[in-house]
């Protein structure tokens, strides 16, 4: 089976011992992607006390961030956006944040129609409240 591991400098970097993604025959799986800028590894909109506690962030900020992220690899793994077939959405408040997420979701994906399956989580590895992962198909 043709398999392949994919890293790519354009998104924020892995948090730990994992790929950005993964080349399975023409299938990709990515790993959970949030919403960090690549060059200097911030949050955007985020604004944390002394502490290290979320004092604000900006979910519309962190979305486009993060679907920034996700096409960054898909790009870097030989596929693209409309490649896409399933997404899964991690949110850390979903009674804040989904109708504003729904909406930038709807016009990124408005052509994609992939699956989607959104869940809130009490909280993400970093103080994000936005995260992607995606299985997507290689025409290559």
């Amino acid at each position: 089976m043709n398999e392949k591991i994919i890293n790519t400098k354009n998104a924020s970097a892995p948090l730990g011992a994992y790929p950005h993604a993964r080349k399975v025959g023409n299938l990709l799986f990515l790993s959970g992607i949030g919403p960090r800028n690549p060059r200097d590894n911030s949050i955007p909109g985020l604004e944390l006390d002394a502490s290290g506690n979320i004092l604000q962030y900006d979910i519309e900020a962190e979305c486009r961030s993060v679907f920034a992220n996700v096409k960054a690899v898909l790009e870097a793994s030989g596929s693209s956006w409309d490649n896409m077939v399933d997404v899964t959405v991690f949110l850390t408040n979903m009674k804040k944040d989904f109708a504003k997420y729904n909406q930038l979701y709807g016009e990124y994906f408005k052509n994609v129609q992939a699956c989607r399956t959104t869940v809130e989580v009490k909280s993400l590895p970093t103080p994000i409240a936005i995260e992607l992962k995606v299985i997507a198909t290689i025409d290559k």
